[in-house]
């Protein structure tokens, strides 16, 4: 007989932690972003996009959430594996909807279980990744 342990899902209220995080980690380094926290299921669990925002923030920072949670790897930790040669080269045309391998989506997981994923977009890669980073270990 095998025994299942419940993880908890992520919650509305876990999403509202993420994006609080990532917006303050973001108005601390003066940068206006976009962030996007999706469910296990790939869910829209939370947006929020400030006015001073580039509007493709939003798609951008959707986008790099789906990746995170469907490849469940951080999105910078991806980029390679889409080059030319790489082992994911043909995985965007293979699926229903884009993916974006640019950093700053990261997955979220509770007790080792894949639960969700945030996307940050509207900064520069680097600092997107960052700011996911730092609204997922706020979240721990």
């Amino acid at each position: 007989m095998s025994t299942t342990t419940a993880v908890a899902p992520l919650t509305v209220d876990d999403a509202d932690v993420l994006v609080a995080a990532a917006r303050s980690a973001a108005e601390a380094a003066g940068v206006t972003v976009s962030v996007t926290v999706l469910d296990a299921g790939g869910h829209l669990l939370a947006f929020r996009r400030d006015d001073r925002a580039v509007l493709i923030s939003g798609e951008t920072s959707t986008r790099k959430a789906y990746t995170a949670l469907q490849l469940n790897a951080p999105t910078a930790d991806l980029v390679d594996a889409v080059q030319p040669g790489g082992l994911f080269h043909t995985l965007p045309t293979a699926l229903d909807r884009p993916l974006l391998f640019i950093a700053g989506g990261v997955p979220v997981h509770r007790d080792g279980r894949l639960i969700g994923a945030i996307g940050v977009g509207g900064g520069a890669p680097e600092q997107d990744h960052g700011f996911a980073t730092a609204a997922v270990q706020a979240l721990a």
